[in-house]
């Protein structure tokens, strides 16, 4: 008798943090290694968000908090979605959790009984899966196409929908694709998720990394009475470089709220103390640093956009938002490389990592085999060796 259970048995680990360490080894061996696998801004955390850590240490904020967070940045949160979306929201419907993935564990944890089923479209980040099957639900994936730039269309929800199914997921701009739906296409969605009483978990954590005349819209927003069936996810990681911080909030009815709150008490008692009093400078001081941080995404964004469009036979989406692209790889596939042929996203980008020491993730990782996905979040030095050794292995293939 195995004594691990059976749901962690069937668990699969995090393909984009597998990448890493693979990346990380090797570069300890002594290996030059162009690490495009991780979704995590290579920029540091603005000083000014430093110094209000260093401040609430000084002044003793080091003890256990509430549950779901400190009131001040329960409060700061709900400001900034009154401010930025017209949403209105009570401190108390706001629960900071230790990370938006921490954060997705309790929304689902909260929301699922065994056999309930979640609709995910794909590509999907590679936790939403797993996340909804260690709560007990049923993950439904729902597989999209380049064609729509990798979104879910509202009659492929009507068929996707069951007499078993309680939320649809949703995550815009997307992490892979860094695709985002406009507001008339969430109201669409919106409309069958009333009709079919549907609540909607909306990760909403790259919304101030957009590119271009693209327009955010938060999910609640695009129709009347929204507010009360849905679920948002957000955080300050991607926005303010503070991926180590580990500060994620959810924004939920009053119900919801209490019952992740419950949960949270049991699992990690609070989020870090003096972390939370940096994710209240994150949202009310100065703003600056994210159209900065933005603007450079944005230059990075468009060489990669160039790069993709001159090797033959890689294309991808229109990126939006976020900071990766999702590239079809499939054209490369079914070749010889350095004598073994490779048929799959999975042993491409393994040796694109072998052979190149270039760090990518597979995109089967993202339910969508036959794609890579790159992360943009990195120098641009480090996109130039990348792009010029991913070249060169697509030239050695037979």
């Amino acid at each position: 008798m195995s004594v691990i259970s059976k749901v962690v048995q069937a668990l699969e680990p995090s393909a984009t943090i597998a990448m890493a360490t693979k990346a990380k080894e090797l570069r300890a061996a002594g290996r030059t290694v162009y690490d495009l696998s991780l979704g995590e801004p290579d920029f540091a955390t603005p000083d000014h968000i430093c110094q209000a850590a260093v401040e609430a240490m000084r002044a003793g904020h080091t003890h256990y908090t509430q549950a779901p967070g400190i009131p001040e940045l329960r409060a700061a949160v709900a400001r900034h979605y009154a401010a930025t979306h017209g949403i209105e929201y009570k401190p108390e419907q706001v629960v900071v959790s230790n990370g938006a993935k921490h954060s997705l564990h309790n929304v689902f944890t909260v929301l699922c009984d065994p056999g309930d089923e979640v609709i995910i479209p794909a590509p999907y980040w590679v936790s939403y899966a797993e996340l909804v099957r260690l709560a007990g639900g049923v993950p439904v994936i729902v597989s999209t196409t380049q064609e729509s730039n990798f979104k879910l269309l509202p009659e492929q929800l009507v068929e996707a929908v069951t007499e078993r199914t309680k939320v649809l997921l949703l995550c815009s701009p997307s992490n892979p694709t860094g695709s985002m739906y406009s507001p008339e296409e969430l109201a669409a969605l919106a409309d069958v998720a009333i009709e079919r009483d549907l609540i909607v978990v909306t990760d909403e954590i790259y919304e101030r990394l957009i590119y271009g005349d693209n327009r955010f819209a938060s999910f609640p927003t695009v129709r009347d009475g929204l507010v009360d069936r849905t679920v948002i996810v957000n955080g300050v990681s991607k926005t303010y470089a503070m991926t180590g911080w580990r500060i994620g909030w959810t924004l939920s009815t009053v119900e919801v709220a209490k019952a992740m709150s419950k949960v949270q008490s049991q699992e990690t008692s609070n989020p870090c103390s003096i972390s939370q009093y940096a994710a209240i400078a994150a949202l009310e001081g100065p703003q600056e640093c994210v159209a900065e941080m933005c603007l450079e995404f944005a230059k990075r964004r468009d060489y990669v956009t160039s790069r993709i469009a001159e090797i033959d036979g890689l294309s991808c989406g229109e990126m939006d938002g976020a900071f990766y692209a999702f590239v079809n790889i499939q054209a490369h596939l079914g070749k010889s490389y350095g004598g073994t042929t490779i048929d799959n996203s999975s042993d491409w980008c393994l040796g694109l990592l072998d052979q190149q020491g270039v760090a990518t993730v597979m995109g089967s990782a993202f339910g969508a085999e036959g794609y890579a996905r790159l992360s943009f979040a990195t120098s641009m030095d480090n996109l130039k060796a990348a792009f010029d050794g991913m070249a060169a292995f697509i030239d050695s293939a037979k």
